[in-house]
């Protein structure tokens, strides 16, 4: 079975209106920090209710979570609070078609989250720490990102685009 660093093992046979509340513990939290390369993880809760369809688990929910990391520009640590909807859909391992490497597939919006597991046990936590991961923004900017910015001479887009010789040339043209 798993091994991950946020494994909760679930079996499906007893989950029909069932409800979950996963939370980390702080050597989870730590190891899924160290995982995803941020600073930490200081808070990491997910609510997930069950229901079943054909053969398939649907576990849907929401995960909260504290992050820590350093910002893209300053590399000062900040901090934020991610919000994602869980809607996971797990499948007994051989139910989902099998495609040819190089077969042309599109997928409805029901199949992008579709997890398949072997045994009798399927592993929650694990896919609560992929939708962390996903959540992790690795660009996320501090508050003094524009300012650093600014002291080092870079200049955006649209503020290069406004002067130089370019600039100018249009200016007179919209003059005259």
């Amino acid at each position: 079975m798993s091994t991950g660093e946020l494994s909760r093992l679930v079996k499906p046979r007893a989950l029909p209106g069932a409800s979950l509340v996963v939370e980390a513990s702080e050597a989870e939290r730590a190891a899924l920090a160290q995982r995803f390369a941020v600073t930490s993880v200081p808070d990491l809760t997910a609510t997930v209710a069950f229901d079943t369809d054909d053969e398939a688990v649907l576990a849907n929910g929401t995960l909260t979570a504290t992050i820590e990391q350093p910002c893209a520009v300053t590399r000062e640590n900040i901090r934020y609070t991610v919000t994602e909807p869980l809607a996971l859909r797990f499948v007994p391992a051989g139910t989902t078609p099998d495609y040819a490497p190089d077969e042309e597939v599109e997928l409805d919006t029901e199949d992008l989250d579709e997890i398949a597991y072997e045994g009798d046990a399927f592993d929650l936590g694990e896919a609560i720490a992929q939708t962390l991961a996903l959540a992790i923004d690795p660009y996320r900017e501090g508050p003094g990102a524009d300012e650093a910015r600014r002291k080092a001479g870079i200049t955006s887009d649209e503020e290069q685009a406004s002067s130089g010789p370019l600039a100018e040339a249009l200016a007179a043209l919209k003059k005259g």
